[in-house]
């Protein structure tokens, strides 16, 4: 349905598409089925958008954008494609900025040229987002962080006189309570194998000085095993198995995380001083990694994402 006062020069419209009073689609833009554009958005030529799309007043699409199925956009969220613009100058190549499946943009809220939105991601309103969202990332603020995970159950882990080891309830993961001992001369933590570490460790590694708003992890193995142990600081570490999703905060030396092949997992909201240790069944090797969420989740069984 195209609105008398709308402009639509492009000849790949979707089926029961709307277009809305002042909307101009300049051609070559290519619009899905079922979406809605409301007063006042302009798209231009080289722009796709898919199916079942809500892009509301305001909005500007311009060259280079692709915004994949059941996407929201709220009003007035701003796109860029050149991060360095200038007046009558134009670049050879457009940077390609993607919107992946069923993520939400709200009201006013900034993207760079170049980055990916992340399938079901929600950016906050007014959020500025310098880098890419991954899937399922909840981002607020400027430069944009994340804050949390959609779908996540947050564990509660209680305080030293209070603790609770909770079922994470996601493929297999498994929080330990490590033993403390508390001494004069300081205090030690332990792990012993194969109690509590159920797998022959042949490689360490840390993690430490990521600035708080970076994210590390974002795979699944296929084969290795990781026990994770946050020795100074804090870091939120996401667990998901493709169906169920869990976010735990590891804060103190004694408690440990394993997590089996086949999980989904990324580490985010670090502390100035956090140091993350991770002990691995196996040594490096690249082909043991799914790095792209989509195929971990066809590999699961669970769609596209």
């Amino acid at each position: 349905m195209l609105h008398p006062q709308s402009l639509c020069e492009s000849d790949h419209v979707g089926e029961r598409t709307r277009i809305w009073a002042f909307v101009h689609v300049l051609p070559g833009a290519v619009i899905g089925r079922d979406c809605n554009l409301c007063d006042g958005v302009f798209v231009e030529g080289d722009v796709v958008i898919g199916d079942r799309v809500t892009i509301k007043s305001g909005v500007q699409l311009w060259d280079g954008l692709r915004v994949d199925d059941d996407v929201f956009i709220g009003p007035n969220a701003t796109f860029t494609n050149d991060n360095f613009p200038r007046s009558r100058q134009w670049r050879d190549e457009i940077l390609r900025t993607t919107v992946q499946r069923g993520a939400s943009i709200g009201a006013n809220a900034t993207i760079l040229a170049g980055v990916t939105i992340g399938s079901n991601a929600m950016v906050g309103a007014g959020a500025v987002v310098t880098s890419s969202v991954p899937p399922n990332a909840i981002v607020v603020g400027s430069p944009a962080r994340i804050i949390d995970y959609v779908g996540a159950v947050t564990l509660a882990l209680g305080d030293d006189e209070h603790r609770t080891i909770p079922d994470v309830g996601v493929g297999g993961v498994r929080v330990v309570e490590l033993p403390y001992v508390a001494d004069l001369r300081g205090d030690l933590t332990v792990a012993e194998l194969p109690d509590l570490i159920p797998f022959e460790v042949k490689r360490y590694f840390t993690v430490f000085n990521v600035p708080s708003a970076r994210v590390r992890g974002e795979h699944a193995h296929r084969s290795c095993h990781q026990f994770m142990s946050c020795l100074t600081g804090a870091v939120t570490l996401i667990v998901d198995d493709g169906r169920s999703r869990a976010s735990i905060r590891l804060d103190r030396p004694t408690i440990g995380v394993h997590v089996p092949p086949m999980v989904w997992a990324a580490q985010y909201n670090y502390s100035a001083d956090a140091l993350l240790l991770v002990l691995a069944s196996h040594p490096y090797d690249s082909d043991d990694y799914i790095r792209e969420y989509s195929q971990f989740l066809n590999l699961m069984g669970g769609g596209d994402g």
